[in-house]
């Protein structure tokens, strides 16, 4: 039945029918890229398409390994163990959290330079520089060790680019570079370091 809408001393009846076709939502679209991957669109910022180009390879090539690295401190979150776990639980996922930010700011100048930047895990796990872990747990001076060399190969890789895109005059990825992902890194580094000093002391003689 209808409802009947009143205004005032009138009555009208307003007329509710299905229409399938229209309000059926339009599912399994597809569409050629708009921009294919290894490109760039010239964006105004006062670099020239080889510039950004470069930038883009190089900037992608980090992205693949900060997302690595991301991803692997939240694997050891998940599953470190022992008596320091509360500790390392909390300061493995502080720093996921860091570099998950530093991927996002990453991925947004490959954007900037008009480029198109890697996004699935995929195409991270082709691309990354990073040794795949296992699948199982392992102890706390192997997941720490597993971090270093990880954080060593981003920042080696790091230090190449902020070099090469100096030299080319791209200023933005160069203090991306240097202020944020060498700094944020080198933090890191100190503080996972630190876990595995040897502190014991010999017994007196």
């Amino acid at each position: 039945m209808n409802p009947s809408l009143k205004t005032g001393n009138n009555t009208s009846k307003a007329r509710f029918s299905y229409h399938p076709e229209r309000a059926k939502p339009k599912i399994d679209q597809s569409a050629p890229e708009i921009q294919a991957f290894g490109t760039v669109a010239k964006l105004p910022i006062g670099l020239s398409e080889a510039v950004c180009l470069a930038g883009v390879e190089r900037l992608n090539d980090l992205l693949a390994d900060t997302m690595t690295l991301r991803d692997l401190y939240k694997k050891h979150h998940w599953q470190v163990t022992g008596p320091t776990f509360y500790q390392l639980h909390l300061l493995f996922d502080k720093h996921f959290e860091e570099q998950a930010e530093l991927v996002d700011q990453i991925a947004e100048r490959i954007q900037m330079l008009g480029g198109v930047s890697y996004a699935i895990a995929a195409d991270v796990a082709e691309n990354t520089n990073i040794p795949r872990p296992p699948r199982g747990r392992e102890e706390v001076p192997a997941q720490i060790s597993r971090l270093l060399t990880a954080h060593e190969i981003v920042l080696q890789r790091a230090h190449a680019s902020a070099k090469k895109v100096a030299e080319m005059g791209d200023d933005g990825s160069n203090d991306l570079l240097v202020s944020s992902v060498i700094r944020r890194n080198e933090q890191q580094v100190w503080f996972l370091s630190e876990h595995l000093a040897d502190v014991s002391h010999g017994s007196a003689g």
